[in-house]
Order: structure tokens, then sequence, then C-alpha cells
């Protein structure tokens, strides 16, 4: 298996600003499930073909597809790699957060609470009035 490197900036900034639309998330979704050729992809949208090229290429710069030419067509393709190292990304996010929120958690269970449901008598005792 071959070591995924991390995203750099500007990769992390292509890959969020590529799937940030939902056209473009689309596309990615279809081009997973097989690879299409770009007017295949147009004919499904309510834009221009020149729209959905400027989609396509959007989600090419960021890496997240692949394009080819065959013949007159272009064919497009989900690239898995670079789907894995996003993914690692946002796992990497997730555990974070996760770890953060355990934290918060651990600090609000230690927190000792009075009988009293008046949080202001509660503040005014730890204040000294």
């Amino acid at each position: 298996m071959v070591a995924q490197r991390e995203l750099s900036e500007v990769e992390v900034d292509r890959v969020f600003h590529a799937l940030a639309a939902s056209t473009r998330r689309d596309i990615l979704r279809r081009t997973i499930e097989r690879e299409q050729s770009v007017s295949t992809l147009a004919a499904d949208y309510e834009m221009s073909f020149a729209a959905v090229q400027k989609h396509v290429a959007v989600l090419e710069a960021a890496n997240l597809i692949v394009k080819r030419a065959e013949g007159r067509e272009r064919l497009v393709r989900a690239n898995p790699e670079m789907i894995a190292r996003a993914r690692a990304l946002l796992a990497r996010y997730e555990e974070l957060w996760r770890s953060r929120i355990a934290r918060l958690d651990d600090l609000l269970a230690e927190t000792p609470r009075s009988g009293s449901s008046d949080t202001s008598d509660n503040y005014k005792n730890e204040q000294g009035d």
C-alpha cells in the first residue's frame, strides 16, 4: 500500500472549494460510480455545457477527478487517491473535535453542582454576595 501524504494548505482549500457547490458534489458522485463523458454529465443539468465544463475544471484543479481524451470526447472519472486523502483529512478533524468534546464533557462532569436550581443565586454565592 502506498503511504498517503497529507494535503497541503493549497490542496485543502481547493478540495473544500470544489466540494462547496452541490453540482460539483453531484458530478463527483456520478464519476465515482462510473467514468462519464462531459457531454453526458452536462445533459442532466439545467445549465450550459460551458458551465458544466467549468465545474469539471474546478474538480480537476482540486485533483478530485481525472479527465482524459478519447477521440473527440472528454471522459471524466473520480480520483480515488485524492478522495481517500480528503477523507483522511476529515477523519483527523473529526478525531480532533471528538477529543475536544470529550475533554469538555470531563470538565463538566468535574464541576460541582449545587442543589439550587437558581443559577443567579449560585453566581451570587460564588461572588460572596
